[in-house]
This record gives structure tokens, sequence and C-alpha cells, in this order.
């Protein structure tokens, strides 16, 4: 017996991308439903249908824009060295923010800015993969520690939460018109610092600028 119901009418995958693209040029508050459901070319019926709500369409853009991150565990892990993992990151990402292909910065950091109330849980949805991305870059340095790369001395969460308020500051200045030769200098001058707390095998190749 056949199925009933109409088969959706669309390309989910490409419908999500266009959502994606949306919400990281326009946030989530402002992006509304009408502009969603034309950009995605589907009606609010097939949209509620196939998502279930506006904040479940943007959770997958979100998951579908961070599963090509160098935050993720798999990228900070691809790299030899801890200071490595933590260079690419930096120019890998710098790069994407500016790229004039997408939208400037960062989705996950600049999609979720003034919230209202009624929104709350896109904020914490947010919070929760920069968590992630904390805890991925967290868990390389521990490996790098463990490697000799760092002092034992070293505080691991303070030298996490630098690169990624570097990281985060990046998206910032993007969005409004930084140039990769810029984001490239502030790269450099983040990994200078890597010196002040770099032992063993990182300290030497942490004096100079480390092209990646």
């Amino acid at each position: 017996m056949p199925a009933r119901g109409r088969p959706r009418q669309f390309d989910r995958t490409a419908a999500l991308r266009m959502a994606m693209v949306l919400f990281w040029e326009h946030g989530y508050e402002g992006t509304s439903l009408s502009a969603l459901t034309s950009a995605m070319g589907i009606t609010s019926t097939s949209l509620y249908a196939a998502f279930g709500s506006k904040e479940q369409v943007f959770r997958e853009a979100v998951e579908l824009y961070s599963s090509d991150s160098a935050t993720g565990e798999e990228a900070l892990a691809a790299s030899p060295t801890a200071r490595q993992a933590v260079e690419t990151m930096l120019r890998e990402n710098a790069a994407a923010y500016v790229d004039p292909a997408t939208p400037r910065g960062c989705m996950v950091v600049l999609a979720g800015m003034n919230l209202t109330a009624a929104n709350e849980g896109v904020g914490r949805y947010l919070a929760a993969c920069r968590a992630g991305d904390r805890a991925n870059l967290l868990a390389r340095l521990r490996r790098g520690a463990a490697e000799g790369e760092l002092a034992p001395s070293t505080d691991l969460e303070a030298v996490a939460d630098y690169y990624l308020t570097v990281l985060h500051g990046l998206s910032v200045q993007a969005r409004d018109g930084f140039t990769l030769d810029q984001a490239n200098a502030v790269v450099d001058t983040a990994m200078a610092a890597w010196g002040s707390f770099a032992g063993g095998r990182g300290g030497a190749a942490a004096s100079g600028h480390e092209q990646v």
C-alpha cells in the first residue's frame, strides 16, 4: 500500500544551507519566518513538517555550519603539535570569517546576539556550542602538555580561554571589515604569546612565526 501524503518537494540539505546563510548574516532574531521560508523555497507548513520549528531549523543550520569548523575535535587532533593546532584553528577560521563568498564572521558567535527572553533557549544552545569548542581545544592542550610541549605549571584552561577570546574577537573584527592580512597579523601576535608558557619542545618553535 503506498504511503499516504505527498513526498517533500524540496532538497532538505540545500534548503538548510540557504537557512544557514540567512541566519549567519542576519542572526536568529533578525531572520523572520517569511524570509526563512522564502530563502528555503518552501511554505511555512512545509517548514514545520520538515523541521518542527524555526529554532530547530536554526539548530540544524548551526550543526551544518560547525561541520567544517577548525575548532572540532578531529580538526584539532590532525595537527602534530598543540601549537600548530592552535595556529591552524586561528588562521583557518580567520580566513573563513573574511571569505567574500559567505557572510562575515562566525555564525556561532554572532547569530545569537541581542536575543529576547523568548529566545533564551537559542542563546543557551549557542553557549553550549562554544563550550564544546572550548572542551575540544582544552583536550588538545592537555595532550600537548602530556607530550612535553607545555610547561607543567601552565594554566591550560587560561590558555584555552585566551585563544578562544582571540578567535571570537576575530569574528567581530571580520564583521566590522577586517582584511585577511589584518586577521593574520593578530594571529601572529597571539602566537608570539605561546613562548610565555611553552616548555620542552614547544619553547623553541614559539619564539618565531610558524606558518601553517
